[in-house]
């Protein structure tokens, strides 16, 4: 893979044999982001399960302090009050059957998240092949079908993310962007390992956190010292 001037100059700033903590990781990593865009900072994480293996595949949900950045564009199958409430709550795209018929028909994906009431799920489930390929398709574990939708509208707009070992047992989430004070990214990097700890399956044996890796969209990983991953309130608050 041919990579571009930036990224081997921020490749060279870069100890490939250290092991860094996270505030020096995501320091780097802002030093280092010369795009013309604001950069989303992503992490990597390499567990220690075999996806293969259904009481190992972890997936869900968590609302990050700090946000994402981002603003998603949200999708909601619903009816009725419902629907009434999941517009007036800020989603993009509202409807039942009428909705479901579009993305069959025009295979429209134009949005980030998909949340759907139960009663739905029967239309949904049929969109299988359009919107499961895409990571789209509502799922109960990521609490993405709920009769709850305004709620779940309210949070997936604010920050809320989800996520989902894929086949090798990685999962890749943003934790907001470049322009975010380091604090910041700081506390939504302990949200995110505090969760994927917490959810960690009983059948999971051996080493659990097998590596770590930081990175912007357009630059190289900084690996991070699993063993120094969990951090504390007073850890954050003492960065300047």
């Amino acid at each position: 893979m041919n990579r571009g001037k930036k990224y081997l100059e921020a490749l060279k700033e870069i100890d490939r044999q250290s092991l860094y903590s996270p505030q020096e990781a995501l320091l780097l990593a802002k030093q280092l982001s010369k795009a013309k865009f604001d950069e989303s900072i992503e992490v990597a994480l390499r567990l220690g399960v075999d996806p293969r293996k259904s009481d190992q595949v972890i997936r869900g949900s968590l609302s990050l302090p700090k946000g994402t950045g981002k603003q998603k564009k949200v999708a909601v199958f619903a009816a009725g009050e419902a629907a009434k409430q999941a517009t007036e709550a800020g989603a993009d795209y509202v409807g039942a059957d009428d909705l479901v018929e579009k993305i069959a028909k025009e295979n429209f994906t134009d949005f980030d998240v998909a949340i759907a009431t139960p009663d739905m799920m029967v239309q949904v489930g049929k969109l299988g092949k359009i919107l499961g390929p895409k990571g789209l398709m509502p799922n109960p574990k990521t609490g993405t079908v709920t009769n709850e939708v305004a709620k779940a509208v309210s949070e997936f707009k604010s920050g809320r993310i989800e996520y989902k070992t894929d086949r090798t047992g990685n999962i890749h989430v943003s934790i907001g962007k470049v322009s975010f004070d380091l604090k910041d990214l700081l506390e939504n990097f302990k949200a995110v390992i505090d969760e994927i700890i917490r959810v960690k399956p009983p059948a999971a044996k051996g080493k659990y956190l097998k590596g770590i890796t930081i990175s912007t969209t357009m630059g190289p990983g900084i690996k991070v010292d699993p063993l120094k991953a969990r951090l504390t309130e007073a850890e954050i608050e003492q960065v300047a």
